[in-house]
């Protein structure tokens, strides 16, 4: 929990890559509100700091977060229950989602490679719908061939 961070006056998530990178993205203020709703419902919102953010859906809170199939599992199971086909959803999937919904958004292109953790912003510019008419499109990024 001590991972949501109020910096400049917005609340950010610090999120640890694979390689040791930390990062701070930007919350939302819909889902800084949702993730406070979550805590409010949740066992742990009164916890210590150093508690995960995130415990698994039947888990209790035992000091394990939630894994990264547990994460898949959950937004599978949501998908399904709004009848979308998600089989194959990984990281990249959902960072491909992500940015694609960012850009689409008018979010800035260089936030969006920060936030990412790209080092080369020609990479990024992969999912800007909006530079990229070419029917090169989220599934075909996925591998979906849709």
């Amino acid at each position: 929990m001590s991972d949501i961070q109020e910096r400049h006056g917005i609340q950010h998530l610090k999120v640890h890559s694979k390689s040791g990178k930390v990062r701070y993205l930007p919350m939302h203020p819909v889902a800084a509100g949702r993730i406070h709703q979550y805590l409010e419902s949740s066992e742990h919102h009164m916890a210590d700091r150093k508690v995960p953010l995130f415990i698994p859906p039947r888990g209790k809170l035992a000091g394990a977060g939630i894994t990264a199939n547990g994460i898949y599992t959950v937004v599978a199971a949501y998908a399904k229950k709004a009848g979308i086909e998600v089989d194959g959803l990984g990281v990249h999937g959902l960072s491909v989602t992500a940015a694609t919904n960012a850009l689409e958004h008018e979010a800035d292109i260089a936030k969006v490679q920060a936030w990412l953790g790209l080092a080369n912003i020609s990479t990024t510019k992969i999912y800007n719908s909006r530079e990229n008419r070419s029917g090169f499109t989220f599934s075909v990024i996925c591998g979906t061939g849709v």
